[in-house]
């Protein structure tokens, strides 16, 4: 490794990168050397800020499709040859452009990836492209399903982008969604199962905080999360309904836009319930507040049918060091949750379980955690609509 790779990524420096024999989610100084080797590349070079704890940042490209539906490609065709049969309409992202509420639309990324065979990956979206209900999936060609890229894939990537609620304006390099990158494990004896890791993981340092001391975790198939409905820090707003007759959010503009142009609050009423009406957006908050220790990373699964008809998280992962903290006595930060029911109105009441997170061991600890140190956004956050607003 040369001196300017060093000055490009210094966290590489001090940092073993020699693999253990098993597998597990690679973290920032793996990603960065994966980088430098090219197995993650781009015409454009990647910046160091786009490596987070165990997550890439991916940047939207020059040119986007506007198309009439969602699509896969499938095992025998790429995404430009889906794209070959449907009638599009080219838009210029070398400027700021429009993304129109309920239009769908394909963006080739700037990223590549050329995997190693035992290696695998999955996309989702950003933390502040789900708090903006944009609907964001990966695509890879000749794939059968969404957001998952399979061992050993060497190709483009692309993203399908579908704003719900909000239009939107992007341009290249715009960030939307990110990748995570996982070594497949070798299978030794009978390795515990991910409750039972859970349940351990909890014995060695509180991963639940309730009134700013740990918690008892609820752990079935993962760690449950409950909705808070009496409000965070005694406030008396429990959510946030988006307006649908809105202007344009540019997302370039950060502490920028009011919150009463976009978002109606959603207050506590005596029972501590809330009707989800069909098809609106909410944002609201877990009652618990997570602790993610640094050598783990999470994510929030989106759907749950056994817990109701509703989509309660687009962005889903939870980075190293989200919630944590080296001081003796760290408290956690809520999750936010990003809420649209479907089908029929729904009810939700104060406690009510909504979502199941997943833990998943990193290879070796991260050489950067989650946090304000490099500029994350949403640590130690309550009820947190995304950066472009004005704090509320």
């Amino acid at each position: 490794m040369n001196s300017d790779e060093l000055l490009l990524f210094p966290e590489l420096a001090d940092t073993p990168l020699d693999e253990p024999e098993d597998g597990g989610l690679l973290p920032s100084q793996m990603l960065a050397e994966m980088v430098l080797n090219g197995e993650i590349r781009a015409e454009t070079p990647i910046s160091p800020d786009q490596i987070q704890p165990s997550s890439l940042d991916l940047r939207l490209g020059a040119i986007a499709y506007r198309v009439p539906a969602s699509f896969l490609p499938g095992k025998k065709a790429t995404v430009l040859m889906r794209l070959q049969t449907l009638p599009i309409v080219e838009v210029d992202l070398s400027k700021p452009a429009l993304l129109e509420r309920g239009g769908v639309y394909i963006i080739p990324l700037q990223e590549e990836l050329m995997l190693p065979d035992s290696f695998s990956a999955k996309g989702n979206p950003k933390s502040t492209t789900g708090r903006l209900d944009i609907f964001t999936r990966l695509i890879t060609d000749f794939a059968d399903e969404f957001e998952e890229i399979y061992r050993g894939y060497r190709g483009k990537l692309y993203v399908e982008v579908a704003p719900l609620t909000f239009p939107v304006v992007v341009r290249e390099g715009t960030r939307l969604n990110q990748l995570r990158i996982r070594k497949l494990r070798i299978r030794r004896g009978n390795p515990p199962g991910p409750d039972a890791m859970l349940h351990a993981l909890n014995k060695r340092e509180p991963i639940i905080y309730s009134q700013e001391r740990p918690a008892k975790p609820r752990i079935d198939e993962g760690l449950r999360l409950s909705v808070d409905l009496h409000g965070v820090a005694g406030s008396d707003v429990i959510g946030y309904r988006a307006k649908r007759a809105a202007p344009p959010i540019d997302l370039a503009r950060v502490n920028y836009y009011e919150l009463r142009d976009y978002w109606e609050p959603v207050l506590r009423n005596a029972s501590e319930s809330i009707i989800l009406d069909r098809d609106e957006f909410y944002i609201l908050t877990s009652k618990e507040k997570v602790s993610i220790p640094p050598d783990y990373a999470a994510e929030m699964w989106p759907f749950d049918p056994s817990m109701g008809e509703f989509r309660i998280h687009y962005a889903g992962f939870f980075d190293p060091g989200f919630g944590w903290s080296s001081r003796e006595r760290p408290e956690g930060s809520h999750a936010v949750l990003e809420v649209r029911s479907h089908g029929v109105p729904l009810l939700l009441e104060h406690g009510q379980v909504v979502a199941r997170l997943i833990f998943e061991e990193l290879l070796t600890r991260p050489a950067k955690l989650y946090g304000r140190g490099i500029g994350s956004s949403y640590q130690s956050q309550h009820l947190t609509l995304s950066k472009q607003f004005k704090p509320n």
